[in-house]
């Protein structure tokens, strides 16, 4: 009979404990959209950067369900650090999954996480391109030189940009496309600050300018187009049930703040607080409602997944949506019952509402993930 590998022994306490830390500074890092470098440093502190680096590279093993839990509880402190860490975390993950480098490559990247919680990150959209998984070609090109290749490019929205110690680069030579490893302190590479978002401010997703930046062979993936056209299973379950679970997670910290609130809110026409009133304990059950589904959905992905027999991706990203929209609705019931106070800046219920709209263009988008799965219906 088979058994769902056992979660991993990371105390409960701790991580809630820490992302308290987390919220505690939340509301500075958003509103100076700043990289939250004290926020990764305890994440490396407590190990969490090298989560999911396998055991036999010094790493702590754990797979999707494990990483689900750490995302969500981090979220609810700090969205922000959660996207950045959550894109950490995948991308280990699939270092070794993939197959895709040399093992060379893969013990150094993830020797770098476990020794000094180097980040890693994958650099795909463009400004005119968009995001790849929509189609096309990207702008982003190699060359080849004498000592092996040099990479120019624009690419948007690359999340945790000041702190990457690693970019996977989405990129493309004559009539090939594929993934392309550089180091952020490579010659050449140059960070515009553009990011000036409604939401998850403090991910800093900036441009990111390459010019002729070197690059070493070993570090160069490339295949024909249509060979990267077949969805991994594991990628797209670990991407549905990872960024579920950070917008599950600001979910539950806005339920919380509203819960709190109606405790102790007593208008004097009332005599009570509003946690009394059955329409304010309707909506909460409401929000218990999307809540629990979503808790429901993501751990029947991860648990699938760890198991290795992952949702397809059509489900995976139906899945997505969903839960995205569970989020969303989630967070707007809870405002709903704060009226004025969920709009103003001094609550954080306030940045829930701005952060967990984000999660409509996390790909993939709901759209997309509608045609797929009519296309796979009807096609």
């Amino acid at each position: 009979m088979n058994h769902v590998p056992p979660s991993l022994a990371i105390d409960d306490s701790a991580l809630r404990a820490l992302s308290r830390t987390f919220a505690a500074d939340a509301a500075r890092v958003d509103s100076e959209a700043r990289f939250p470098a004290a926020n990764i440093d305890r994440l490396r502190q407590a190990g969490l950067l090298a989560l999911t680096v396998p055991k036999r590279y010094g790493g702590l093993g754990g797979g999707l369900l494990d990483t689900t839990r750490v995302l969500g509880i981090v979220a609810e402190g700090c969205a922000s650090t959660s996207l950045i860490l959550a894109m950490q975390l995948f991308k280990q993950a699939g270092l070794t999954r993939t197959g895709l480098w040399p093992e060379s490559v893969q013990a150094r990247i993830a020797a770098e996480a476990v020794e000094g919680g180097a980040l890693i990150n994958a650099l795909r959209v463009e400004p005119e391109l968009g995001s790849p998984t929509r189609g096309g070609l990207p702008s982003t090109v190699l060359r080849r030189t004498p000592d092996g290749w040099a990479l120019s490019g624009h690419k948007i929205f690359a999340t945790g940009a000041p702190g990457l110690r690693w970019m996977d680069v989405w990129a493309r030579h004559e009539d090939q496309v594929g993934h392309v490893l550089v180091r952020g302190d490579a010659p050449g590479i140059r960070i515009v600050e553009t990011w000036d978002h409604i939401g998850m401010r403090a991910t800093c997703s900036h441009d990111v300018l390459f010019t002729d930046v070197p690059v070493e062979h070993a570090h160069v993936a490339l295949k024909a187009p249509a060979e990267w056209l077949s969805a991994d299973p594991a990628q797209m379950a670990w991407n549905a049930a990872g960024i579920g679970a950070i917008y599950t997670g600001i979910a539950r910290a806005a339920r919380d703040w509203v819960a709190d609130f109606l405790r102790h809110r007593v208008p004097t026409g009332l005599g009570a607080p509003l946690a009394t009133l059955p329409r304010a304990q309707e909506r909460v059950g409401e929000i218990e409602m999307l809540l629990s589904a979503n808790d429901r959905l993501i751990f029947s992905i991860a648990t699938e997944t760890d198991y290795g027999s992952p949702t397809s991706p059509n489900e995976s990203g139906l899945i997505k949506a969903m839960v995205i929209e569970n989020a969303i609705r989630a967070v707007e019931l809870a405002a709903s019952l704060a009226g004025n106070h969920a709009h103003a800046r001094a609550n954080p219920i306030e940045r829930h509402i701005r952060d967990v709209r984000s999660g409509r263009v996390q790909a993939p988008q709901a759209d997309a993930a509608f045609v797929a799965a009519g296309r796979g219906v009807l096609l």
